[in-house]
C-alpha cells in the first residue's frame, strides 16, 4: 500500500465552508476514503493511500470550486460527491451546479442538486410532456415549479396551471370544515408553498386574481383545453387511469407538461389501478414525451430521508423477491 501526502492551498473562509461545523464534513470524508485531513495554516493536507488520497483531493477540488462560486456547502453536497467520486465521476457536483433554474423571492438560486434532477431539468426543456417518478424529497414538484414559474416570467407561457387529485390519505374529505375549495386546499398546500417561497406572496396573489396562475383539483380540468400553459399535475400515483387519460387529453397548442408522481406511494382504494402506472406503459416510446426516473440517491432533504428511502426500497425489492419465489413454487406444484 501506497502511502502518499498531498497539499492544497485555500484560503480561511473556504476552509471553514469546506470543513463545516466542528469539522464534520472533514471527518465523513476522512471515514469515507480513509484517509486523514489536516489544515496546517492555509495548506490542507490529505495523507493515506494513494487511490484514497486522489478521491479525497477531488472532492475537496470540487468542494472548494462550489465554496469560491458563492454558494455555501451543504452536507448533502459533500454526500453526493463522495457517492460520484466512487463511481469516478469528478465532475458532477460542478456539472450540476453550472444550470442555475432561478432564484427564490429570498435571493437563493434554484438549481439541480444531482445528475438526476440534472436530466430531468433539461428533459423539461426539451420535450412537450416529463414525468418526473420517484420517492418523497427527489424535488420532483419544486424543480417542475422552478421552471414553471421562469417559463411565465419569460412569457414563455402565459399562465401556470398546477393541479393535484383530492385523494384521501385515510383522512375523509367530507369531514372537513368548509366550503369546498376549503377541502380541497390542504391537499394543494404542497404547491402552494412552492409558489410563495419561489415566487413570493404577493406576486402570486396578483397572479392568481388576474387568472394567470390557478391551482385547483384535478377534476376540474374535465372539459377544458390548455393553450399556452404550464401544466403541472402532481400525486400522479393517486389519479385513475381515466383521470389520467382526461388530464393528458385537455393538452393545447404552446404548452408543456410536468406529470409528477411516486408510485410506491399510492392512496387509491385496494385494487385499484394508478392512471400513473399506465401512462408509463401506454406512453413509453412516444416521441416529446420524456420519463426520468428519480431515486434515493437525489433525495435532497435531510440525510436521513435518503437513509428512509433506500431503506425502503431494499425491503420492498425483497418482499417483492420473496412474493415472485411463492408464486413460482405454487406454479411447480401445480
Amino acid at each position: 500500500m501506497e502511502f502518499v501526502e498531498e497539499s492544497m492551498e485555500m484560503e480561511t473562509a473556504h476552509i471553514r465552508n469546506l470543513f463545516g461545523e466542528y469539522d464534520r464534513f472533514v471527518k465523513k470524508l476522512e471515514r469515507a476514503f480513509g484517509v486523514e485531513i489536516i489544515d496546517r495554516d492555509g495548506a490542507v493536507r490529505i495523507r493515506g493511500n494513494g487511490t484514497q488520497v486522489k478521491h479525497a483531493r477531488s472532492v475537496l477540488a470540487q468542494l472548494l470550486a462550489l465554496s469560491k462560486r458563492g454558494n455555501q456547502i451543504l452536507e448533502q453536497n459533500v454526500d453526493y460527491a463522495i457517492a460520484m467520486s466512487m463511481e469516478n465521476n469528478d465532475n458532477a457536483l460542478l456539472e450540476i451546479d453550472g444550470d442555475l433554474i432561478c432564484h427564490t423571492v429570498s435571493g437563493k438560486p434554484v438549481k439541480p442538486k444531482t445528475l438526476g434532477q440534472k436530466q430531468y431539468a433539461d428533459a423539461i426543456r426539451d420535450k412537450m410532456i416529463v414525468f418526473g417518478l420517484g420517492p418523497a424529497g427527489t424535488g420532483k414538484t419544486y424543480l417542475a415549479m422552478a421552471m414553471a414559474i421562469t417559463a411565465f416570467k419569460n412569457n414563455e407561457v402565459e399562465r401556470i396551471i398546477l393541479t393535484r387529485p383530492a385523494i384521501e390519505a385515510g383522512e375523509k374529505l367530507g369531514f372537513l370544515p368548509g366550503d369546498l375549495q376549503s377541502k380541497v386546499d390542504p391537499y394543494l398546500r404542497p404547491l402552494y408553498d412552492a409558489l410563495y417561497q419561489i415566487m413570493g406572496a404577493e406576486s402570486f396573489q396578483r397572479n392568481m386574481e388576474k387568472g394567470l396562475i390557478e391551482v385547483a383539483p384535478l377534476a376540474y380540468m374535465r372539459g377544458r383545453t390548455l393553450d399556452n400553459a404550464y401544466i403541472i399535475l402532481d400525486e400522479a400515483q393517486n389519479t385513475t387511469p381515466a383521470q389520467m387519460k382526461m388530464f393528458l387529453t385537455r393538452i393545447g397548442f404552446g404548452s408543456k407538461v410536468v406529470v409528477t408522481g411516486d408510485a410506491s406511494q399510492k392512496d387509491l382504494a385496494p385494487g385499484t389501478v394508478s392512471g400513473l402506472d399506465v401512462a408509463v406503459k401506454v406512453l413509453s416510446g412516444i416521441d416529446d414525451i420524456a420519463f426520468c426516473t428519480l431515486t434515493s440517491r437525489d433525495v435532497v432533504r435531510h440525510p436521513l430521508v435518503q437513509k428512509i428511502v433506500k431503506a425502503y426500497e431494499n425491503y420492498e425489492a425483497k418482499e417483492a423477491y420473496k412474493q415472485k419465489r411463492t408464486q413460482n413454487r405454487t406454479r411447480m406444484r401445480k
